[in-house]
């Protein structure tokens, strides 16, 4: 079994999944990087960024990788997708630079012009936000000069319609609480069960809450790997408790459950 490096620890989960799924099928292929570009078109650096979660691998490398490894297509796609979507939301300021430099051996003769709808994006963006402030600054202007000279008491209003704004509802109201779960672990057909979940192929990670990470928890402490309560919430606890399972069985340390550490903790 190939042993790869750890992840960036400030890797989302979400993308977390679609790496370790596109290392398993590497693995389960035989193939070395070179191969691997032989027969997907994109350059052994190119897989050496999206295996080691620097760069988001393009929809076609994540299909291509499917068809070699016998995967199914369509939920790998699936995976990319929310892979994505979080890449866009938590890294689109640190990424961009990256995405836009293509390996030499994908790249066109109009690369550069490529880049050009990027470019003009983020001017349009800076020539925005300063016409907004010119017509802030001009409505201002204008309700002072209507009140007479007195600007101190016709300005207010737009202080205080904007000052609403921070009491938004906070961040934090999303965030997975805990609940209450018990554990009856019994064996039932050769596997372990702690009668939260019978899930045996449910992707797990850092920031996941619900009933099957309270199975995990159960499962883990059954093994004797405190993942620190059993509240339903994946955090930090659970997560080292699970990279030990993972080393202790020879699996990749990815801290993260999924089919391979489910049969491990089922027994």
């Amino acid at each position: 079994m190939s042993r790869w490096k750890a992840l960036p620890a400030e890797l989302d989960p979400r993308v977390r999944q679609l790496v370790v799924r596109l290392r398993r099928l590497k693995d389960h292929s035989g193939l070395s990087l070179r191969q691997l570009a032989a027969k997907t078109g994109y350059s052994p650096k190119s897989w050496e960024r999206y295996l080691g979660g620097r760069s988001l691998p393009p929809s076609e490398a994540v299909e291509a990788m499917a068809r070699i490894g016998g995967d199914d297509p369509t939920r790998l796609l699936a995976l990319h997708e929310v892979a994505a979507e979080a890449w866009g939301d938590g890294r689109a300021g640190a990424s961009a630079p990256e995405a836009a430099t293509v390996e030499p051996e994908i790249l066109s003769a109009g690369a550069e012009s490529a880049r050009l709808p990027g470019r003009s994006l983020r001017i349009a963006l800076v020539a925005g936000a300063v016409a907004l402030v010119l017509a802030i600054s001009s409505a201002v202007l204008l309700v002072v000069r209507l009140d007479g000279g007195g600007g101190e008491a016709a300005a207010a209003p737009l202080v205080s319609s904007a000052a609403p704004a921070p009491e938004s509802p906070a961040p934090e109201s999303s965030a997975p609480t805990a609940s209450t779960y018990t554990c009856r672990v019994k064996r039932s057909d050769g596997r372990w069960y702690a009668g939260n979940s019978r899930t045996q192929d449910a992707v797990l990670g850092d920031g996941h809450a619900g009933p099957e990470v309270a199975e995990a928890q159960c499962l883990l402490q059954r093994a004797g790997y405190s993942p620190g309560g059993i509240d339903g919430i994946f955090g930090p606890l659970t997560q080292r408790a699970v990279e030990r399972v993972q080393r202790r069985a020879g699996l990749v340390v990815d801290g993260i459950i999924g089919p391979h550490t489910w049969k491990v903790l089922r027994g």
